[in-house]
C-alpha cells in the first residue's frame, strides 16, 4: 500500500532569531496551496561527445510558495517583518453622506470625529471630486481639521450633498504593525512545519489517515503579497527560502509508508 497526499494541508511558522514573551508559533490560516521545491544545479564534464561524461550536483536551494486567505497580523509582524505588533487598528468610512450647512461657517463633523485618523477626500453626490485647500473660497474646495474631524467648505457650496471618506481609529482595536525602516541585512528567521494528514486510498485499504510532515529548521521570507481583485478573496502570497541551521540540519521529512 502506497501513501498519497491530498489537499493543501496546514503550515506553521515560528520565529527563531528572537525569543521572549509574545513570540510563538503562527499558523497560516485557510491555506489554499503550498509548494516546497528542492533543487540543485548540475555541473557537467564533457569530452568530445555530445552528452556529459560526468555529472555532479552543485549548489542546492529550497524555495517555498504558499497561498492563504486568513489575515493574521501576528504572523506578518513576527515572521515576515520581524517587528513587534501592538494593540491598535484603523478603519475607513467610505463615502459617508453629509450635507454642507446653509449657514456660516459651512462646517460639519464626521460620524467618527472623536477617533479621526486621516482625510481621504470629499466628493459631490454625483462623484465629482473636491480639492483640499488651506482656505476654501471656491466651489469644490474644502479644508479639514485633523484634530476634531471637522470639514469646512466654501459658501458657494452651502446646502450641497457630499460624500466624505476618511480613516479613524477603532475603539476596540485588533493588532497593528508599525512598519519601520531597518538597516540592510536585518533578516528575521523562522522554523516552518507543514502537515498533511489525508492520504486517500482504495476502498477497504484504510488509507485515509496517513500523515505526511515536513519541517524546515531555518527559513526566511522575501515576499508577502495582498492581491485584492474583483469578485475574489484576497489570496495572500508568501514566498520563503530554507537553508541550514547552525547544526548543519536542513530539516526533517516524515511519512508513514516506507
Amino acid at each position: 500500500m502506497y501513501q498519497a497526499s491530498f489537499g493543501p494541508g496546514q503550515m506553521w511558522a515560528e520565529r527563531t532569531d528572537a525569543t521572549g514573551s509574545g513570540i510563538g508559533p503562527r499558523q497560516i490560516g485557510l491555506m489554499q496551496d503550498v509548494d516546497v521545491t528542492f533543487s540543485y544545479t548540475n555541473k557537467e564534464v564533457y569530452g568530445q561527445d555530445q552528452f556529459p561524461a560526468l555529472i555532479a550536483r552543485g549548489q542546492g536551494k529550497i524555495v517555498g510558495k504558499a497561498k492563504f486567505v486568513a489575515i493574521n497580523a501576528l504572523f506578518a509582524s513576527d515572521i515576515f517583518f520581524g517587528l513587534t505588533s501592538q494593540s491598535g487598528q484603523f478603519g475607513v468610512s467610505q463615502n459617508e453622506p453629509a450635507t454642507i450647512p446653509q449657514t456660516p461657517p459651512y462646517s460639519l463633523q464626521v460620524a467618527n470625529a472623536i477617533t479621526f485618523n486621516d482625510d481621504l477626500g470629499v466628493a459631490y453626490a454625483n462623484g465629482d471630486r473636491f480639492n483640499r485647500v488651506t482656505t476654501p473660497s471656491n466651489p469644490g474646495e474644502y479644508t479639514v481639521n485633523p484634530g476634531n474631524g471637522v470639514y469646512t467648505f466654501a459658501a458657494t457650496d452651502a446646502g450641497q450633498a457630499v460624500r466624505i471618506s476618511y480613516s479613524y481609529n477603532i475603539v476596540t482595536p485588533g493588532r497593528e504593525i508599525i512598519i519601520t525602516q531597518q538597516v540592510q541585512g536585518f533578516t528575521p528567521y523562522f522554523k516552518a512545519t507543514l502537515f498533511q494528514k489525508v492520504s486517500p486510498g482504495a476502498p477497504g485499504t484504510g488509507g485515509q489517515n496517513l500523515p505526511f510532515a515536513l519541517r524546515l529548521n531555518a527559513c526566511h521570507s522575501n515576499s508577502l503579497s495582498f492581491p485584492m481583485a474583483q469578485d475574489a478573496f484576497t489570496m495572500q502570497g508568501f514566498d520563503f527560502n530554507a537553508f541550514s541551521d547552525p547544526n548543519g540540519i536542513i530539516g526533517y521529512w516524515s511519512a508513514v509508508k516506507q
